[in-house]
């Protein structure tokens, strides 16, 4: 059962997610912060990092490349509902999967989260 990180600080997106991965048969651990996930990260083993951009603290983009130096083989997606957060989280192409603008549908979400985990994801 694959072991995802959620990073967001909307609690209405972070419940619709770890909710919708959970029921995937993922195990989730969802927290609000990036100073958080990344007491997570030193915690525990994950097979994917699902973070928003913009956090209070520690932001997406920070904690993208703290676990991408940390965990180099730990896929990474960001989340952002702003178009210039999503082109400073391109800029990381190297580090990072993809960037998922919101709103994204449930069906969305998971399909991504699928083709990361199997490892049919592109960069992008």
């Amino acid at each position: 059962m694959p072991r995802i990180l959620i990073a967001e600080d909307d609690p209405a997106v972070r419940r619709f997610v770890a909710r919708a991965l959970s029921h995937r048969g993922h195990e989730v651990i969802a927290v609000d912060d990036g100073v958080a996930a990344l007491e997570a990260l030193s915690e525990g083993v994950y097979d994917l990092l699902l973070t928003d951009i913009v956090m209070p603290g520690v932001d997406g983009i920070a904690l993208a490349l703290k676990a991408a130096r940390d965990h180099p083989d730990m896929p990474i997606l960001m989340m952002s509902g702003f178009s210039a957060e999503r082109q400073k989280a391109h800029n990381l192409e190297e580090l990072i999967h993809r960037v998922i603008p919101k709103p994204f549908t449930l069906a969305e979400i998971c399909r991504v989260v699928d083709e990361t985990l199997g490892g049919s994801a592109s960069r992008s």
